[in-house]
């Protein structure tokens, strides 16, 4: 198998259209070599933990109403015209995805990561739920097969807080600035939500490289 690490945010949108994406091609190609890990990696880790108002910290980062709805206007046509259900209006609220990142990292222990993964995407794109709420996480772990109750007190502790901050400053002096970031074999990097047909490049590369026996 090679490995593809992948660095991304569930809040970001280009990290849902591009996991969208990736899926599409493997489903298309169920004989790839990729092993894939989940990294993290906060686009807003100074976020309150509360989390604030989408709409309000996005007109005050935007500064004009027009703008962020061409922004969102750009966001509905990708999307569509990569066949995925998204509206950028949907959350309403940017959460603080620390804890969210600690549920994909203990998912990832019971070999249930991408499975986390596309649980929070979809849970944050698809359904508006406020993916820093500790009982939206613990609801989100339990239908992804987690035991609740574990789930539960492990996000009222501090378990593996240090870990996550220290992998995602690793990833940043590793010169990972923006998500979603794709690392193929620890050497090729790819960045953006890149589209189904260049995975399919991808994966015939790799599938040859890898060998018969991979």
């Amino acid at each position: 198998m090679i490995r593809l690490d992948i660095f991304s945010d569930p809040v970001c949108p280009w990290c849902y259209l591009g996991k969208a994406n990736l899926d599409r091609a493997l489903e298309a190609h169920p004989d790839h070599p990729f092993a894939i890990e989940w990294h993290p990696f906060q686009l807003n880790p100074d976020m309150p933990a509360g989390g604030v108002d989408k709409h309000s910290y996005l007109l005050e980062r935007f500064g004009d109403a027009d703008k962020l709805e061409q922004i969102h206007k750009r966001f509905r046509d990708i999307a569509a015209q990569n066949g995925v259900k998204m509206d950028p209006d949907t959350p309403k609220r940017i959460p603080n995805t620390l804890n969210a990142h600690r549920l994909i990292h203990w998912a990832g222990l019971e070999g249930r990561q991408t499975l986390m993964v596309s649980a929070l995407m979809r849970s944050y794109w698809v359904e508006g739920r406020d993916i820093g709420d500790l009982t939206v996480l613990a609801d989100v772990a339990a239908q992804a097969g987690m035991d609740r109750g574990v789930v539960e007190r492990l996000l009222a502790s501090d378990a593996d807080l240090d870990l996550i901050r220290k992998r995602e400053r690793h990833a940043r002096e590793r010169g990972v600035n923006a998500v979603p970031t794709f690392l193929i074999d620890n050497k090729y990097v790819l960045s953006g939500a890149q589209p189904p047909d260049l995975w399919a490049k991808a994966i015939a590369e790799m599938t040859a490289k890898a060998g018969p026996d991979a």
